[in-house]
């Protein structure tokens, strides 16, 4: 529409931009205004089947071009990224609402790396199966071959129920529909601010790139859904593979909302999903992938605990415990929501923590010295509120910082979905704050008296997709992250995932890992060949 910033967006296959069929169109709306983005062209039922046939027809020779091959094509798209950084961030910044100085430096910078990888793990034999010798006449040889046409749902994970309304712009109207330890590597955000590690986040390029790269890497192809809430990355993306050499139909786009999810996982030419998104949604796509026999990996919600040890340093603790928290505005599925302190020390770290907190920066979102942004929608900006009213009135914690109103430094953007960072102390394991992912800016901090309190208290959940500790005693943080249960755990740090780990929730919050070696087994299905050399077949069916 004449008012759109961006231009629409279509769908993607066939190597090229394809029209919508359906006649459906939503809106993308800049979360830090509320007003529309650009319009985005629904896919119907026939258009997904076009886009999956496209799949299917370049799977067969996708699938047999050699590794060194297909590591070649995905470096020049690792470089075309690169190169379009920061038009690409804007894209990003306006479409999340996430700062720029953010987008510039972590979403396609992460994004890029975690491609460059599996592009450089294939082309060095990534995918070499075993040899085995069973005798000296008979051998054994293992082969890790694709899968065949894949589905990534990059699903922005705020935290609404599955067949909860959730509003979605149609025209002038509004319709309603449900929708091990690792060696660190540090970038500058900007030399003028400080260094920030490559957080583990769901961006929505970010995640696209944690999809497709493994899947294409391997030799499969993939049709990409991303969330409505944040669909402008995916035609950007698409084209810049094409650009990059990558052969028709085997990255593809279809927009939509739950029910284009829905088809898509459960189509019979597809042979795995990837998702990522809330936990009552996966438990959906993985019931519906598992009755298909279709090979899932599931990246789900999270309530991480953050433990604070009675000889950490505090100074680091309240560092971590904020980027834990309020990093894109609290909209990190690993987010350490639960911050345990020993409660000798609870006055002193929430001293440090309130001063801290006037480093908390909202506003114009391009401009470099803004670190927070508003959430994503209208939708969750409102349950995310609800919590802390809940907090507030019937949990009866006491409210150390923040709360409903807006932030006050947001002038001209009082439209948009702001929030305040908010902390909640005086905790307990009981209150719904503590116990259901939010989502969003929201600390609590609980206190407890013994470690082995804190790790029965951090456990006491159905998620487990992070956890982490601060102390200075590194034999001791050895034993108490064995006992946490949680698939990705840090010391003295949080929220850091280069493209060499592998992450994987327990528990409620997942199936399977993404990135590192792990995550390209994920993308590929293992045939196991014997061979007998010795001329003769042996047979029980033989004259007695």
């Amino acid at each position: 529409m004449s008012h759109s910033f961006f231009p629409p967006r279509h769908l993607y296959y066939d190597g090229k931009i394809q029209i919508a069929t359906s006649g459906n169109i939503f809106r993308s709306i800049d979360p830090s205004t509320a007003e529309p983005l650009a319009d985005v062209h629904e896919a119907s039922h026939a258009d997904i089947d076009s886009a999956i046939r496209s799949a299917r027809q370049a799977f067969s020779s996708w699938s047999i071009t050699p590794p060194i091959a297909r590591s070649r094509v995905l470096a020049k798209a690792v470089q075309l990224l690169r190169e379009r950084n920061n038009d690409i961030a804007q894209i990003e910044t306006r479409d999340t609402g996430k700062p720029y100085s953010e987008t510039s430096t972590v979403d396609v910078v992460t994004g890029a790396d975690v491609l460059e990888y599996f592009a450089n793990l294939v082309g060095g034999g990534g995918l070499n199966g075993e040899t085995i010798q069973l005798r000296e006449d008979a051998w054994v040889y293992t082969k890790k071959e694709p899968l065949g046409v894949c589905v990534g749902i990059g699903a922005w994970n705020y935290p609404i129920q599955m067949y909860a309304s959730h509003q979605r712009q149609t025209g002038l109207e509004v319709t309603f529909s449900y929708s091990n330890f690792c060696l660190f590597h540090y970038f500058p955000l900007d030399v003028r601010y400080f260094i920030i590690p490559r957080l583990f986040r769901l961006s929505a390029l970010t995640k696209a790139l944690w999809k497709s790269a493994p899947c294409l890497a391997a030799g499969n192809t993939m049709v990409y859904k991303a969330s409505e809430f944040t669909p402008l990355h995916s035609q950007v993306l698409a084209e810049i593979y094409t650009e990059a050499g990558v052969p028709a139909g085997v990255f593809n786009v279809v927009n939509g909302g739950p029910e284009v999810g829905s088809y898509l996982t459960t189509h019979p030419e597809i042979a795995k999903v990837s998702f990522t998104g809330q936990v009552s949604t996966g438990q959906k796509v993985a019931s519906n992938a598992a009755g298909r026999m279709k090979y899932v990996t599931m990246e789900l919600g999270g309530k991480s605990p953050l433990i604070v040890l009675p000889d950490a340093d505090l100074e680091n603790a309240v560092n971590g415990a904020m980027m834990a928290n309020f990093f894109t505005s609290g909209q990190v599925c690993t987010n350490g929501t639960r911050v345990l302190i020993p409660k000798s020390r609870k006055q002193e770290f929430e001293n440090r923590l309130l001063e801290k907190m006037e480093f908390i920066r909202p506003g114009n979102l391009m401009d470099l010295d803004t670190n927070f942004g508003p959430l994503i929608s209208e939708v969750h900006y409102k349950k995310v509120i609800s919590y802390i009213k809940h907090g507030i009135s019937n949990d009866g914690a006491k409210l150390l910082y923040g709360g409903t109103e807006k932030p006050k430094a947001i002038k001209g953007l009082e439209g948009g979905y702001w929030i305040q960072p908010t902390v909640f102390t005086d905790c307990n394991d009981s209150m719904k704050i503590v116990r259901e992912e939010i989502f969003g800016p929201v600390l609590n901090i609980l206190t407890y008296e013994t470690i082995e309190e804190a790790i029965t208290r951090s456990n006491n959940t159905s998620l487990g997709l992070a956890a982490g500790i601060f102390t200075k005693d590194l034999n001791l943080a050895h034993k108490v992250i064995a006992r946490l249960e949680a698939g990705i755990t840090w010391v003295n740090t949080w929220g850091e995932s280069p493209a060499e780990m592998s992450v994987g929730g327990w528990k409620q919050s997942g199936v399977g890992v993404e990135n590192g070696k792990r995550g390209l087994e994920a993308w590929v299905r293992n045939k196991s060949t014997l061979v007998d050399m010795n001329g003769l077949v042996p047979s029980v069916f033989s004259p007695v």
